[in-house]
């Protein structure tokens, strides 16, 4: 399966609004497997984006912090703990919901999640930083 990287968007013309700064163009939804984790890169930050459904992408840190920051959590195996949508580590099977990070097998454990949105079947990635 092949990577997914950002490109730069194209300029704006003057008809149009501004870009958001805060959000990134990533990829087309059709990019996506569903329920497949994909890696991308932005702004030198790794990032693990989840397709569940057409409508429903999560983004969350491509490193485990289980695994001393090990960049697999893209290749992680995708579940839900009742109508929480959650991946499993790929390296010691820690379970993280998609939408929080939350650890559910170990309370200490987080997974920073980003928010996402798709705009005219494009998927983007709200950045802090």
């Amino acid at each position: 399966m092949t990577t997914i990287t950002q490109t730069r968007p194209r300029a704006v013309s003057a008809r149009s609004a501004p870009p958001d700064p805060t959000w990134e163009r990533v990829c087309r939804v059709d990019d996506l497997e569903p329920s497949w984790g994909e890696a991308v890169l932005i702004r030198m930050r790794q990032i693990a984006l989840f397709l569940l459904s057409p409508r429903e992408v999560y983004a969350v840190e491509h490193t485990d912090p289980a695994a001393d920051g090990a960049p697999v959590m893209a290749r992680g195996i995708v579940g839900s703990r009742g109508d929480r949508p959650t991946v499993a580590s790929p390296l010691h099977k820690e379970v993280y919901d998609l939408g929080t990070g939350e650890c559910f097998t170990d309370p200490a454990l987080s997974l920073r999640t980003f928010r996402t949105r798709i705009i005219g079947g494009f998927i983007e990635i709200e950045l802090d930083d």
